[in-house]
């Protein structure tokens, strides 16, 4: 046999991958399948979620038609009829607790996450069948304990899984992307019934319509996340509760939650704005209206933005951008004259907005002690949100009683309490610690 002969017969020969990496490529393939269902079901929970909001989402301006059309109630009036509805999402870190302790039907999410959703889309069903306030509130809230239920136990998910794929901020990415997208359109679809049906028929198609969302979430729950089922034992309940006090102990999660606190309490304009926008610069409502879709594309462009650019930042180096951005933004808002001026500045706060939850999320993610995921991420998202009201109310009262209903100084007091963020991140101690990282070690 000649040399090229016998070469040739050895490149010919069929190559047999051995055992370990037939294996490996097995296991890498499972791995891959089992992210792509995870992002499925992030989509799925959050379209729901901007759909289903009873306050935010579809259903919310019909609500409010049929309120101001039928009864004549004025906008006082309204909003403390709503104002109950924020109870269910002000005490998640109680679902998230329940579910990391007490497994219902073997399962520490799944059976949690059908349950809920199924009762959000019964109340909304049944809300096509009613007509006086006091129903309609009593089902309101059922629908809204059903979202703020499955929107904690997807964050608990999230912890767990962001923690064993390294993968928080691209979860988190996904959640306000599909929530944003939902939100562009359930804005554009409640509007459209408003206009173009009487208010009771246009409050039960928008309830018909959104009581099919939850059944996304329902048929993501048995289908896209893996979860083993197991039955109730003392020692799991031991380990749960360990995972709970590792919360309370665990100085890193303090510090974790009084940098989130800070990082969003700058005094808010967004009411002042309203007034400033209605009474200085006469826009109108239907086009205020419009820049809020704005603000949600931004969002939306955030989220590719991210995807595309920011995904392998550090986390140190993902909030201080975040924070720059935050500043910038925020003084833009003093170049507002016009109908285009506000459009950019709408469309740039979307896209500031959703690199600022990309960033802070992942971080408190990362965080979370394991067998509490639940109970502590639910902790840390109520202290972000406590910051987020708190701050507008600290806004609308500088606006009212110290700067005159001037709008300029509070943009400028806004900017500069962002800007104190930056100070805070030092103490994080995050080094070169990537996004998804997790920090939180099992519970002893």
């Amino acid at each position: 046999m000649s040399q090229i002969e016998a070469v040739a017969e050895v490149i010919s020969e069929p190559v047999t991958a051995t055992p370990a990496a037939a294996a490996g490529a097995t296991e890498e393939l499972q791995h891959e399948r089992q992210f792509s269902r995870l992002m499925w079901f992030f989509a799925l929970v959050y379209m729901t979620e901007g759909l289903g909001q009873a306050q935010a989402g579809l259903i919310s301006q019909p609500v409010n038609y049929y309120l101001k059309q039928v009864f004549g109630w004025t906008p006082v009036q309204i909003t403390a009829y709503l104002t109950v509805l924020t109870l269910p999402w002000v005490i998640k870190p109680l679902y998230g607790m329940i579910s990391d302790f007490v497994p219902l039907f073997g399962y520490r999410r799944k059976a949690y996450l059908v349950v809920s959703n199924a009762a959000a889309a019964l109340a909304y069903l049944l809300l096509t069948l009613v007509t006086q306030p006091g129903a309609m509130v009593t089902l309101l809230i059922l629908t809204a304990y059903g979202m703020a239920i499955s929107s904690t136990l997807c964050g608990a998910v999230l912890v767990e899984n962001g923690q064993q794929f390294r993968a928080s901020g691209a979860f988190v990415n996904q959640q306000w992307l599909w929530f944003n997208i939902a939100a562009v359109a359930a804005s554009a679809i409640g509007g459209l019934l408003v206009q173009y049906f009487a208010p009771a028929t246009a409050l039960h198609w928008a309830a018909a319509i959104v009581g099919v969302a939850p059944f996304m979430v329902i048929f993501g729950s048995l289908f896209l996340i893996s979860e083993e089922r197991k039955p109730i034992r003392v020692a799991a309940l031991k380990q749960a509760f360990r995972g709970f006090m590792a919360t309370f102990r665990s100085r890193p999660v303090l510090i974790v939650a009084l940098f989130l606190f800070f990082y969003f309490f700058s005094p808010g304009f967004a009411t002042p704005l309203y007034f400033y926008m209605t009474d200085k610069l006469k826009f109108s409502q239907g086009f205020i209206g419009l820049l809020n879709s704005v603000s949600s594309i931004g969002w939306i462009l955030g989220a590719v933005i991210y995807s595309r650019l920011l995904k392998q930042m550090t986390t140190k180096r993902l909030l201080n951008l975040s924070i720059l951005f935050g500043i910038l933004t925020t003084l833009a808002v003093l170049f507002l004259s016009g109908q285009i001026t506000a459009v950019a500045a709408s469309l740039v706060s979307g896209i500031a907005a959703m690199i600022a939850y990309v960033a802070s999320l992942t971080l408190a993610a990362d965080y979370c002690p394991k067998q509490a995921e639940g109970f502590a991420y639910a902790i840390l998202m109520s202290v972000s949100n406590l910051a987020g009201s708190a701050s507008d109310n600290a806004g609308s009262y500088l606006y009212e009683h110290v700067f005159a209903s001037s709008l300029t100084p509070l943009i400028v007091v806004s900017a500069v309490f962002t800007a104190f963020a930056f100070v805070l991140i030092p103490v994080l101690k995050l080094g070169n610690k990537k996004q998804g990282e997790p920090v939180a070690e099992p519970a002893a």
